[in-house]
């Protein structure tokens, strides 16, 4: 019995061995690149109330967000460096020029957007990019909102505060 064991556990060894090559030769054909009659790819990123339209084409590095230059409208660096990141982990630094709309909420969320809609935009264009932009974060919407406020409360969860005389 001990013997029909081993025989069978090594047949397994070979059957998973054999498997294993074949497996790893084909992988899933990349999805086809979405890009207009303009040569440009569309995505839309989101965060909080933000909704920002991102379209992005083969150019200089030139980012427009409502109109203005990039450094116009993310006056603070760091709003600035949100919205390039994507862009800089792909290595699409001065690659692609981009043309934003952006709506809704504050600057930081805004900002966020951006970045959403523009790391979108890339895997759309080019979809051998989705791998570094998906292992950044750059690809999953942060859906964290504000919280409504409850009645009987000061604020979403703060009390009154309490007196006992």
């Amino acid at each position: 019995m001990a013997q029909e064991e081993e025989q069978t556990l090594s047949d397994f060894s070979e059957l998973s061995g054999a498997a294993a090559p074949g497996v790893g030769e084909s992988e899933a054909p990349l999805p086809e690149p979405k890009i207009d009659g303009h040569g440009r790819s569309y995505a839309t990123g989101k965060r909080k109330e933000s909704i920002a339209r991102c379209w992005i084409k083969p150019g200089s590095g030139k980012v427009t967000v409502n109109g203005a230059d990039l450094a116009a409208y993310f006056v603070r660096p760091v709003l600035r460096m949100m919205v390039m990141q994507p862009l800089a982990a792909a290595g699409r630094d001065n690659q692609f020029d981009a043309y934003i709309t952006v709506t809704g909420g504050g600057l930081t969320g805004q900002a966020g957007a951006v970045s959403h809609g523009l790391s979108k935009a890339l895997t759309r264009y080019e979809p051998a990019l989705r791998p570094v932009l998906k292992q950044g974060g750059y690809l999953t919407r942060d859906d964290r909102k504000v919280e409504r406020k409850k009645y009987g409360r000061k604020k979403a969860r703060r009390s009154f505060q309490f007196s006992k005389r």
